[in-house]
């Protein structure tokens, strides 16, 4: 994590290939920065005048069903025990990635063709994984791209490293047997580094499901792709 708790996309790139999913999420609270205000009276105006100070993004309160198994949900109850800030990703559209085979040309940038329509738009984040050998050069299995405005058609599109880039360029063809490309839709993916707090689970009458609540706080400032 960045000493100044500012972080940009390019804070999160070494991390594309760690993610480990938490399943069993239920319930999320709240995400996103509350600033300071700071007050001062003024005699003669009869009024308060107020200004923006620091920012702050308060706990995060989410609600789990209890995986004791799970690899996500057992990093997360390791990580109250320590005081390391990890990286997160809260994917808010994953139930609505787009997933579908696509080919990609040897061209300069490369265009993504997707058959019937992708319903993508510019900025959306996009990973493509080859099936029965590799992408074609320029492009590496797993890693997120984003989809670029210029020469956006409703089937075909170019893709960029970071959101608003320039396009890349393909240079040998691919010799998968399929590419398959998986979008979720922009602006529904946020990133921070942040510290888990606390770990509870919650009680209840003789039919409550038992839950467990991890309270995770944001200690930089959120990115949103």
């Amino acid at each position: 994590m960045p000493t100044d708790l500012r972080v940009t996309l390019a804070d999160f790139t070494a991390q594309e290939s760690e993610w480990l999913e938490i399943n069993g999420w239920t319930n999320s609270g709240p995400l996103g920065d509350a600033r300071a205000a700071i007050t001062q009276s003024f005699i003669g105006a009869d009024r308060d005048a107020t200004i923006a100070g620091t920012a702050n993004s308060p706990a995060m309160e989410n609600v789990f069903a209890p995986l004791p198994t799970d690899p996500g949900q057992i990093r997360l109850r390791q990580a109250v025990d320590g005081c390391a800030n990890y990286a997160f990703k809260v994917e808010w559209g994953a139930g609505c990635a787009s997933e579908g085979p696509v080919t990609i040309s040897v061209a300069a940038p490369g265009i993504v063709t997707w058959p019937g329509g992708h319903g993508l738009a510019a900025g959306s984040p996009v990973i493509f994984e080859p099936e029965g050998g590799n992408l074609p050069t320029g492009l590496t299995a797993g890693t997120v791209y984003y989809v670029r405005e210029t020469g956006l058609t409703p089937t075909s599109f170019s893709v960029s490293a970071t959101p608003g880039g320039a396009g890349i360029t393909t240079t040998l063809a691919a010799t998968a047997d399929e590419i398959i490309a998986t979008a979720q839709p922009a602006g529904e993916t946020d990133l921070f580094y942040g510290i888990v707090l606390s770990k509870s689970k919650n009680g209840g009458e003789a039919n409550a499901a038992r839950m467990a609540t991890h309270s995770i706080k944001p200690n930089t400032n959120i990115v949103e792709v």
